[in-house]
């Protein structure tokens, strides 16, 4: 499906399926660098639960036109203008990594129209290492290689070579798409305040061994929100719609028929 958002195209994978103004709809939000391509083994299997499935592509992300946005703020406005685009409310918002946090601030923003929110492998303040940003800044492919080894609990292990080395896969990428996401994340300040007005049901997925957001730190992120719902992924590492997506799409299914 392609949008026109601020005269430039949106690309927003549907499934296939379009939108059903009789079913409930599910966002899909991106970490940093990559697009609507990492949950390709997650959209199919949530549509055929009989909702709408949404997987957006930020601006100069996968096939989406335009200039990465600078700031987390500015994402979750943005999204608003892609939801009025497509006439959807009450949302159920899944986000990974930076995705959590663009779920919380368009939240603390636009409260009316989500309804159920998934955090997968975020917390609610995500710094990054300098040496990281660093190297993406300089386009240098060290910076992939420096996500895979905190990233994953065992890159080897992925058939045909890692995953998000085939989304970042040039110096432009690295340094116009994946530095400026990390710099975003890195710069988001409001993640405390904004979620003390979370009052939907939750649920957070965690990976056991990830080293991006480590367990205890995403447990202090659930902690704080009333009557969430926590599962932990054992021999995961952060890119849990890669690693375990069977074991992290079932969870979510259960959560929203409750």
């Amino acid at each position: 499906m392609i949008l026109e958002i601020d005269d430039k195209k949106v690309f927003v994978s549907d499934a296939g399926q379009g939108i059903d103004k009789d079913k409930d709809t599910i966002v899909l939000l991106h970490g940093s660098g990559l697009s609507h391509i990492v949950w390709s083994l997650t959209e199919q299997y949530l549509s055929n639960q009989n909702y709408n499935v949404l997987a957006i592509d930020l601006p100069g992300h996968g096939n989406s036109e335009g200039k990465s946005l600078r700031s987390i703020e500015e994402i979750s406005d943005w999204l608003e203008k892609v939801f009025n685009k497509l006439n959807i409310s009450k949302i159920t918002i899944i986000g990974h990594s930076q995705g959590c946090l663009e779920a919380l601030e368009y939240f603390f923003k636009y409260p009316k129209k989500v309804k159920n929110l998934v955090f997968v492998g975020g917390s609610y303040r995500m710094p990054v290492n300098q040496d990281l940003i660093d190297l993406a800044e300089d386009g240098d492919n060290q910076a992939i290689k420096l996500m895979m080894k905190w990233s994953y609990e065992n890159s080897k292990k992925f058939i045909g070579g890692n995953p998000v080395q085939k989304i970042i896969n040039s110096s432009r990428d690295i340094r116009e798409i994946l530095a400026i996401d990390l710099v975003a994340c890195n710069n988001y300040k409001n993640g405390s305040e904004a979620l003390k007005s979370i009052n939907c049901p939750t649920l957070f997925i965690f990976g056991e061994l990830d080293k991006m957001v480590n367990l205890e730190k995403g447990k202090k992120f659930a902690e704080l929100i009333p009557n969430s719902k926590t599962h932990i992924i054992k021999d995961c590492g952060h890119m849990i719609m890669f690693e375990k997506a069977f074991e992290m799409r079932e969870k979510i299914s259960e959560f929203l028929k409750k």
